[in-house]
This record gives C-alpha cells, sequence and structure tokens, in this order.
C-alpha cells in the first residue's frame, strides 16, 4: 500500500462521519457514508495536479468524486480545476477530503486553503472576467478595463523570501494577496514587493483597488 493511501485512510477513520474506508487499488479508495452513499476518492502524491493526470484518474476511475492531491506542496493547474468541476469531481487537499467527508458533498468540494479567498472575488461586482491559472494564480479583468494578475499567499506572516519564492515559482504578478485573515505581510515583503513590481496587500486594500481606489 502507498504511503499516501496508509496516512489518509488513518486520517479518515478518525472522522466519525463515515462508516468505512477502504483501499481499493492503486491510488483509489471507497468511502462509505452514513447514509449509505459510496464515494470514491483519488489519493494522489504528485507535486501537481494537470488536467492530463485527472483525466487519467478519471478514465481508471469513472466513478470518482473526489481528487486529493495529498503533499502539502502539491499545486493545482487551472485546467486540471476546470476538468473536475465541469465532471462533477470535487478537488483539493487532505483537509478538503475531510470536509467534503462530514457534509457529504463531493462535487462542491474545493481546495479547502484557497476557497473562501476565491468566492469572495467571484462576489466582486466589479470583475467582468476571471481566469484561474493555478490554485492560488488567477487574473482578473475589471469592468474599468484594468487587468491584474494576483497571487493567494496563505502564510500567516509572509516575508521578503515568501514573495520572491511565489514570484519565481509563478512567475510575475502585479499582487500579491495575504489570505491569512490573522496575519499581515511584513515590511520585508511589502518592499520586496515593490521591487519585484507588485503590490503586496490583504482584503481591504484589494477591494479598494478592485474598485478604483
Amino acid at each position: 500500500m502507498m504511503w499516501q493511501i496508509k496516512f489518509a485512510l488513518e486520517y479518515l477513520h478518525e472522522n466519525t462521519s463515515l462508516v468505512s474506508a477502504e483501499h481499493i487499488r492503486d491510488d483509489a479508495i471507497k468511502i462509505e457514508l452514513h447514509d449509505g452513499s459510496e464515494v470514491i476518492a483519488i489519493i494522489s502524491a504528485s507535486y501537481k495536479i494537470t488536467r492530463e493526470l485527472v483525466a487519467q484518474y478519471h478514465s481508471y476511475f469513472p466513478r470518482m468524486n473526489f481528487l486529493c492531491g495529498y503533499r502539502k506542496e502539491c499545486i493545482w493547474e487551472g485546467e486540471a480545476i476546470k476538468y473536475a468541476q465541469e465532471n462533477q469531481i470535487g478537488w483539493g487537499n487532505a483537509g478538503s477530503l475531510s470536509d467534503a467527508v462530514e457534509s457529504g458533498d463531493f462535487i462542491k468540494a474545493e481546495h479547502k486553503l484557497y476557497f473562501f479567498s476565491y468566492r469572495l472575488i467571484r462576489q466582486m461586482g466589479s470583475i467582468a472576467e476571471l481566469n484561474r491559472e493555478y490554485d492560488r494564480v488567477f487574473t482578473m479583468s475589471l469592468k474599468s478595463g484594468k487587468n491584474y494578475r494576483v497571487g493567494m499567499i496563505m502564510e500567516y506572516e509572509p516575508t521578503a523570501d515568501s514573495i520572491r519564492t511565489f514570484w519565481d515559482q509563478f512567475g510575475p504578478i502585479d499582487i500579491a494577496w495575504n489570505i491569512n485573515p490573522n496575519g499581515s505581510p511584513t515590511q520585508q515583503a511589502i518592499n520586496a514587493g515593490l521591487e519585484l513590481g507588485c503590490e503586496v496587500v490583504k482584503w481591504e486594500e484589494l477591494k479598494q483597488l478592485m474598485r478604483g481606489r
């Protein structure tokens, strides 16, 4: 049994919202819920989830309900997210899978770290178009005609190094949005952003920018 399956089963067996969880084959496990329904979850050890990988899993397991990128470092590409949502497959990390088990709603399950922030953006009336490039990077076109590439930074207190590392990994961004509600970027992070050519902001600043401040 692969390591990610072993850890996922141990984690799931602590969840009282399910009856059982068992390994089927390869990366797949079957989960039985208290309402009698059964779901298939894929537990992937990949560092990056691409559209091709999701389609491959879907071909092997046509009844799959959820795809979990189990590694903490796992990155989802935008096209992979689009494929999952178009085929009513929940997606995200181990926390997202646990939430889906508790709610029983796998179709709408999304990556737990970015779900609330991205929903905030979708609700903004000033947005004309959104394009999700990665789970944590999107471009937005505003009705004002302005366009921004935005990175969602989850760290509690982003540092200069975390901003530069994000830039190196995902390419140039116009805005580094610190989405952790309990933290704030350091002055060094703000300065690093200015050197690179991007603003490091919290939600209130981003809202003002979107409203044409």
